[in-house]
């Protein structure tokens, strides 16, 4: 079951990268620059992009890239655990300890499992909504580079 919680998220993770790779701008010497002329601009504009919008793609990608954490476990268990103590208890003073406890198994377990998966879906969202600032952070970074290059004389699309 973990290896299919990991496709999901592996799949979000490509599309991100897919997308700031295909927002990087198509830079064309429209003045006639030299291969090297224009690789010497497009590194002075990427380090101009990078100090204007306190964007490093760099570090972007290395974030990016690091894995997701891991989906919490056991809360099933715990629950049951817990449910199954808290039931005993009731049970104890209702005259049946044993019911009590199997009746609040069944309670502990669905409400750990509902507790767990909460937890799970909260976590996925805070890493959707990082991939996305990651994503509008350097699609600000490309525009800079865009720009920088268009005042040097290239076509920018």
């Amino acid at each position: 079951m973990r290896r299919m919680q990991q496709v999901p998220i592996g799949l979000v993770v490509w599309a991100v990268a897919f997308a700031a790779a295909a927002q990087q701008p198509i830079i064309y010497p429209s003045k006639g620059q030299s291969p090297q002329k224009q690789n010497s601009d497009t590194v002075e504009c990427q380090q101009w992009a990078k100090q204007t919008t306190g964007v490093d793609p760099v570090v972007l990608a290395q974030q990016s890239g690091q894995a997701a954490p891991p989906q919490q476990q056991g809360g099933r268990v715990r629950g049951a655990a817990g449910g199954a103590a808290g039931g005993a208890v009731i049970g104890a003073v209702a005259g049946d300890a044993g019911k009590g406890a199997a009746i609040g198994a069944v309670t502990g377990t669905v409400v750990g499992g509902s507790r767990q998966r909460r937890s799970n879906r909260a976590a996925e969202e805070q890493q959707q909504a990082g991939q996305q600032q990651a994503s509008q952070a350097m699609a600000t970074f490309n525009r800079a580079v865009g720009a920088c290059m268009s005042g040097r004389g290239y076509t920018v699309q």
